[in-house]
């Protein structure tokens, strides 16, 4: 039945994806993800017929609206008088025996009206409204159906919402239109990004002058928007106008050429606060394993540790000096080393006060880790605004085919997490706000400050 409505590429590549996986849109705006929503709802009602018990699900009841009378018009199209909508209930009954409920859920109290019903395809729209997960996690329970049924849940939003956080880090920096396991339910997602230009049903030209005239004075966001991109989505973030996705991510690697110079970690301590450390890989100007070109001197973090506690990207672990080393150590043992990869050998340069004496005679913090096996050696952080600028321009330059660039490896979660929402210092714009999150930040600045070779830059973007 819908082989007969028109439908775009990406729609149809919704579509495609096994109905064993569970869905995240989440691309830029524009893209027709309602409508999308609408055809997944259509299909499981044809396919399972009086077993298919359909939930579409918003924050608020004036949100479901506009939703409402794309599928009265919709299954208008298909079933004629024969579908039948009861306004009050806010419920569609197909004329093969299907339900299709439209609802809305704000908080826990408003929640208790699900108790102990069933649905078996759960279509969570706008989720970018709300702040955490919580509610969405618990309606997730409802989602049972009889044997042979397949429930499934699929998940929609915007980037720039309230809940941005949250849904960068379960859907969004993930491998896009690839299964992934969601930690959270344990169920397999695929990632479906998309944006104005793949909804070929509108003035796409048009649209973008919405878009620029709905955020005309915050770059980040239309960004976001346009493109769907959802490291930029905070105003006046520290890293907004360098940092992009599409530019400084990159996939995992099997390892470091051996051609390759010899690469290095970087370490910001903590232990009530969270410590960050990475590996870096520096381009003499070739071919990573990845098949992407990085000019030489580029900085590539592939990997990174932080002892954050599992939820709290502001919390530490606790650990000692003798715990982190040694997770450095596996995180470095971690990567191959043989004749086509090099071995990562813990040293490098690490945040300056670890390298105070206590007075106590028991020495500093690095000459625990020295102890310990791991070998630092002052980042000299005093400059930090040297150090900022220098790791601005990198990540600015990143993509360019002849300067170097700094480069985020996907599975960075950490860095990936809070870099993207780093503000400026109130009293110092030039500065990042360190109340903030910013352990990985200041390990990839310890990083960018060892290059000894001066890095040739374009002009930078503040």
């Amino acid at each position: 039945m819908i082989e007969t409505l028109q439908i775009s590429p990406y729609q149809n590549r919704i579509l495609s994806v096994p109905e064993a996986f569970d869905l995240a849109l989440l691309g830029g705006r524009g893209s027709a993800k309602s409508y999308s929503l609408a055809l997944l709802a259509l299909r499981h009602v044809e396919q399972y017929q009086a077993k298919a018990r359909v939930l579409y699900i918003r924050r608020t009841h004036s949100g479901t609206a506009d939703f409402e009378a794309l599928c009265r018009d919709l299954f208008a199209m298909i079933y004629g008088t024969a579908i039948r909508f009861n306004g009050q209930e806010g419920l569609f009954r197909f004329p093969n025996g299907a339900t299709m409920e439209i609802n809305q859920i704000e908080d826990a109290s408003s929640s208790g009206k699900f108790q102990g019903r069933s649905f078996t395809l759960l279509l969570a729209d706008e989720v970018g409204q709300f702040q955490t997960p919580d509610l969405l996690d618990r309606l997730r329970s409802n989602l049972r159906g009889p044997q042979g049924i397949p429930v499934r849940y699929v998940v929609a939003a915007n980037p720039g919402g309230e809940g941005h956080s949250w849904l960068l880090k379960r859907h969004a920096w993930q491998i896009p239109w690839q299964p992934y396991v969601e930690p959270a339910s344990g169920r397999t997602f695929v990632h479906c990004p998309g944006t104005f230009l793949d909804n070929p049903f509108i003035s796409q030209i048009e649209y973008r002058k919405q878009l620029e005239a709905s955020a005309p004075s915050d770059p980040e966001l239309l960004r976001a928007w346009l493109e769907g991109d959802w490291t930029t989505h905070v105003r006046g973030a520290f890293f907004g106008q360098v940092l992009d996705q599409t530019r400084n991510l990159v996939e995992r690697w099997p390892g470091i050429p051996e051609r390759w110079p010899a690469p290095y970690i970087a370490h910001d301590w903590g232990s009530s606060a969270p410590s960050g450390t990475v590996i870096i890989a520096v381009s003499p100007g070739d071919t990573g394993p990845d098949g992407k070109w990085y000019p030489r001197d580029s900085l590539i973090a592939v990997d990174e540790l932080a002892t954050n506690e599992p939820g709290r990207l502001d919390r530490g672990m606790g650990y000692t000096v003798p715990q982190v080393a040694e997770l450095i150590k596996e995180m470095c043992a971690r990567w191959p080393n043989d004749r086509k990869y090099q071995k990562v050998r813990p040293t490098g340069p690490a945040d300056d006060s670890i390298f105070a004496r206590t007075g106590s005679g028991a020495g500093s913090i690095s000459d625990e880790f020295r102890r310990a096996g791991v070998s630092f050696f002052p980042a000299k952080k005093a400059d930090r605004l040297t150090g900022w600028n220098v790791m601005r321009r990198l990540l600015q330059d990143a993509g360019k085919p002849d300067l170097p660039g700094l480069y985020i490896a996907r599975h960075c979660e950490y860095a990936w997490e809070t870099l993207p929402t780093i503000g400026r210092d109130p009293r110092r714009p030039e500065d990042l706000d360190s109340r903030q999150n910013d352990h990985l930040a200041d390990t990839l600045r310890y990083a960018c400050l060892r290059q000894k070779r001066e890095v040739k830059v374009g002009p930078l973007n503040m």
